[in-house]
């Protein structure tokens, strides 16, 4: 088997929450070796719900689990003098460190890249904060709605006649992490040819913004601004139910009116009222009650199939969790793989990014117990026996 692209690197995960652990999860699933680095009493990423069987216990969190596969994981207090003495240790035989703290925390414990490059000035660090490293927000504190706030995106998201809104879940931090690791494995490049490494400085609100890929340059070049949708009388072209959950439809492509009036199977959708769009704007309430009667009683997956393979037309499904969990594309393509956790047992997580035809990532550990590795990592990079490594838990350091 072809070698994984990053088997030959070490990283050292202090980062916490969800983009960080994320960007160093990502960087294992390519090979690398990936030591995770928690505070004595675990980091908050433990305690974020939802919990496995509902159990909220700091070894059953299931945003832990996807964010920290393919980690080993140890306990260090970076605040004391001893725990600082052997993250410098770990870092002088690490190629990335990726965390998350605010800006200058590191430096008040003389552990930033500044410091610690200087013992090892191959070191990459990636930094991966709400606002960046400077500026004049580089202090504040940030959560997902706020990425999603102060990077535009909610301006745009909603009815313009309605508040704006943002999106579900955590895709900015997801979107941070992906950036992580496209910076990391660039700055690790760049390395390779120069000998240097550097600090990687990555602001969720600049990932978040630069996927404003229409709004910005219309503002830029003609001082539009896009908005929010606004309503045009019927809600074709938005989610409307069917039989067991929600689809949309468009017009759009090479299909035009008559093939969607075909598809929702009623000839009257050809008519002048519904087949011109801009007597369909002042005849919306009827067609609405004319496609909701079309589908109600037929299936997200028969009328995706239909819409795709019959009638070529602009059509998607809303799919549910458990949609997904049964999706045959997402089967098909190896999207899932079953993790054997030693709290949990066995569990389906989502974990391909992509596919690749050679050295793809592979998943081959779970994400670790708090200070699982505390006696492997330490013996075996710094040489610590075990009555060092006792003081050093009695003394709180790890």
């Amino acid at each position: 088997m072809m070698a994984s692209a990053l088997d030959d690197i070490r990283v050292l995960d202090l980062s916490r929450g969800i983009a960080g652990p994320l960007c160093a999860r990502f960087l294992g699933d390519f090979g690398a070796e990936v030591i995770k680095v928690e505070p004595p009493g675990g980091e908050c990423g433990r305690r974020l719900p939802p919990f496995f069987g509902d159990d909220p216990h700091p070894e059953k969190s299931l945003f832990f689990l996807l964010a920290n596969l393919n980690k080993r994981g140890v306990t260090l207090d970076l605040e004391r003098p001893e725990g600082a003495r052997i993250l410098r240790a770990l870092a002088q035989g690490a190629d990335v460190i990726v965390e998350s703290f605010p800006p200058g925390y590191l430096a008040s414990l003389g552990l930033d890249w500044g410091a610690l490059q200087s013992e090892n000035p191959g070191l990459v660090v990636t930094s991966i904060t709400p606002f960046g490293q400077t500026g004049p927000y580089k202090d504040y504190k940030g959560e997902e709605i706020v990425a999603y706030a102060t990077s535009g995106i909610m301006a745009v998201s909603g009815l313009a006649d309605r508040e704006p809104l943002k999106h579900g879940g955590f895709p900015a931090q997801y979107e941070a992490a992906l950036n992580g690791m496209l910076a990391t494995t660039a700055a690790l490049l760049v390395r390779d040819f120069s000998g240097a490494g550097q600090q990687v400085d990555l602001s969720i609100q600049e990932v978040v913004a630069s996927t404003m890929v229409i709004n910005q340059p219309f503002y830029s070049f003609a001082g539009a601004v896009q908005g929010r949708r606004r309503r045009q009388g019927s809600e074709f072209g938005q989610i409307m139910p069917c039989k067991d959950g929600y689809f949309i439809c468009q017009e759009a492509g090479s299909a035009g009116w008559g093939a969607i009036a075909d598809f929702f199977r009623r000839e009257e959708l050809k008519e002048e009222r519904f087949a011109n769009p801009n007597q369909r704007v002042l005849h919306g309430h009827e067609l609405d009650e004319i496609l909701l009667d079309a589908a109600k009683g037929r299936t997200m997956a028969e009328m995706f199939k239909s819409a795709s393979e019959e009638y070529r037309i602009l059509f998607g499904i809303v799919q549910t969790p458990a949609d997904l969990a049964r999706c045959p594309q997402l089967e098909a393509r190896e999207f899932y793989e079953e993790v054997e956790h030693p709290v949990m047992g066995r569990i389906r997580v989502p974990f391909r990014l992509f596919n690749m035809s050679a050295g793809a990532p592979e998943c081959r550990r779970p994400a670790p117990l708090l200070g699982q590795h505390n006696k492997e990592v330490y013996e075996s990079l710094l040489g610590l026996d075990e009555e060092e490594l006792s003081e050093l838990s009695r003394g709180g350091v790890i």
